[in-house]
């Protein structure tokens, strides 16, 4: 059995959501908190959540993860605890925080539910765990992390892990089950700014777009070396493919990476295409971004164009995910204790360094923010 030392508990970092219609506004204003958006935008913007109940998939999944993580690290002999908080809604950073003294917990291994690196997929995590182990007392005036702090050590993103990797390609090849297995695959992501984008690079091997374009060739070459579930055929080599953009928010003015799924689809049925598989792999859940965006309004689109269309299923709790998550985690113990290790990857993108460079995931690479952030080489240390 591999050691979780210096580990005494996980953090499972999460985005949130709300779990009632009276949730949704605060919790949008949490999301857009300094942005000075009134409540009555706040609640047209809510739409979404109303249309659902008021009700956010992503907290039920998280609880999911959790419990497969919590088997899966019991079957390998781990005791150690899972501890999961949310920036934006409860269970908040705070509570996380607050469950982990509890546990006594005095470093542990930070798993944030995004798999790729960008601002607001890593380093924003970071930040507002910072600041709120500032407001806590954990983190003194002077920078340094107190005595009973908890020390954060950051998973490595996990997109070209095998684990979410597999996990995709399995999707991928049962929607295709129901097409002709060269049909069009859509790669979709959450849309970032340009801005975003090109700081997401900057310290990096990949930008955010190459490393979902990397996830999009590695699922084909494994789609095109062999059938899979159900499929009748391996696909050809030229089989077609492409990656488009959700979610985009902010103002007009302010560009953001394209194509947007919707404008794509118009520009496949514009080129005689009549078949496609979205396949969301920015995602490792079906939360609203999922079941909104591309369930609701993509597939709409698909029907007024007369596209045949199947979404695909995004990572959630399949076992080689939840096995590769684990592995990462048992990875991370053994950089912290200074072991040499092989640190596994697929796609033709390398592992992201751990720790996370001082420098990276900044919002705008020529205007960094500044503000701390913990599970990184410029953490605050302990005094």
């Amino acid at each position: 059995m591999r050691s979780l030392s210096p580990y005494d508990a996980v953090l499972l970092y999460s985005f949130g959501g709300p779990n009632h219609p009276e949730d949704v506004v605060p919790f949008l204003r949490n999301v857009t908190q300094g942005k000075g958006i009134p409540d009555e935008r706040l609640a047209e913007v809510g739409q979404h959540y109303y249309g659902f109940g008021g009700k956010s998939p992503i907290n039920e999944q998280n609880i999911a993860l959790k419990t497969a993580l919590e088997k899966e690290l019991a079957a390998r002999g781990h005791t150690i605890p899972i501890v999961w908080g949310n920036r934006n809604w409860e269970p908040y950073t705070n509570d996380a925080l607050t469950e982990l003294a509890e546990h006594g917990a005095r470093r542990a291994a930070m798993l944030i539910t995004s798999a790729y690196a960008s601002y607001s997929g890593c380093r924003q995590y970071r930040e507002d765990m910072a600041v709120v182990q500032q407001r806590r007392g954990d983190i003194d005036d002077n920078g340094n992390l107190t005595e009973d702090a908890t020390v954060f050590d950051k998973v490595r993103v996990y997109f070209n892990h095998p684990g979410f990797i597999t996990a995709n390609t399995d999707a991928v090849a049962h929607a295709l089950a129901n097409h002709d297995p060269n049909t069009h695959i859509v790669y979709v992501t959450h849309s970032i700014p340009d801005a975003m984008e090109r700081a997401s690079g900057a310290h990096h091997s990949a930008s955010y777009s190459a490393q979902h374009l990397a996830v999009a060739r590695e699922i084909n070459s494994r789609l095109t070396a062999e059938a899979h579930h159900g499929m009748t055929a391996a696909r050809t080599p030229d089989a077609p493919w492409s990656l488009a953009y959700c979610s985009r928010s902010g103002p007009p003015h302010q560009p953001w990476l394209e194509p947007d799924i919707n404008d794509h689809l118009e520009t496949l049925a514009d080129q005689g295409v009549t078949s496609v598989v979205i396949a969301p792999i920015g995602f490792i859940s079906d939360h609203m971004e999922v079941i909104y965006d591309l369930d609701t309004e993509a597939l709409a689109t698909c029907e007024r164009l007369g596209i045949a269309a199947t979404r695909a299923a995004t990572a959630g709790t399949h076992p080689a995910f939840v096995s590769g998550l684990v592995d990462l985690i048992e990875e991370r113990a053994a950089l912290a204790r200074g072991e040499h290790i092989t640190e596994v990857t697929t796609t033709d993108v390398p592992a992201f360094p751990s720790p996370c460079p001082a420098a990276g995931c900044l919002q705008v690479h020529d205007n960094p923010s500044g503000t701390p952030a913990v599970a990184g080489e410029d953490a605050p240390r302990c005094r």
